[in-house]
C-alpha cells in the first residue's frame, strides 16, 4: 500500500510544480473518492479557498453529479467575477468523473 501512495504523491507533485492559482485566475483542485467528487478554486497566493462544491446535495449516477458539480463551481464562481482558472487534476488521471467535471465547469462558462 505504501508504494501505491509513493506513487500517487509522485503523481500529485509533478502535476502540482507545474501549475500555481492567482486571484484573477485560481486553481481549480479536485478530490475524488469511491462515492463522491468535490472541486474548489482555491487561490495559491493567499492560501485560501474561494469557491467550492461537492455533490453531497445531488442526486443521480456519479457521471452525471460529477458534471453538476462542475457547472455548480462554475456558477459560484462567475458570482465572484471568475472567468478563468487553472485546472488541477491531482493524482487522478483525467478520464471519467474527472473529465465530466472539467466540462461541467467549462459548459458553466470558466475556461481552463
Amino acid at each position: 500500500m505504501k508504494v501505491k501512495q509513493a506513487i500517487r504523491a509522485r503523481r500529485q507533485h509533478r502535476v502540482r510544480a507545474k501549475i500555481s492559482g492567482q486571484p484573477e485566475q485560481p486553481r481549480l483542485s479536485v478530490f475524488r473518492s469511491l462515492k463522491h467528487i468535490a472541486a474548489q478554486l482555491i487561490d495559491d497566493q493567499t492560501g485560501r479557498t474561494l469557491a467550492m462544491a461537492d455533490d453531497h446535495e445531488l442526486k443521480g449516477k456519479k457521471m452525471v453529479k460529477a458534471e453538476a458539480v462542475g457547472k455548480l463551481l462554475a456558477e459560484r464562481a462567475t458570482k465572484l467575477g471568475i472567468k478563468r482558472a487553472v485546472f488541477d487534476r491531482g493524482s487522478y488521471k483525467y478520464h471519467g468523473r474527472v473529465k465530466a467535471l472539467a466540462d461541467g465547469a467549462r459548459a458553466g462558462g470558466l475556461e481552463f
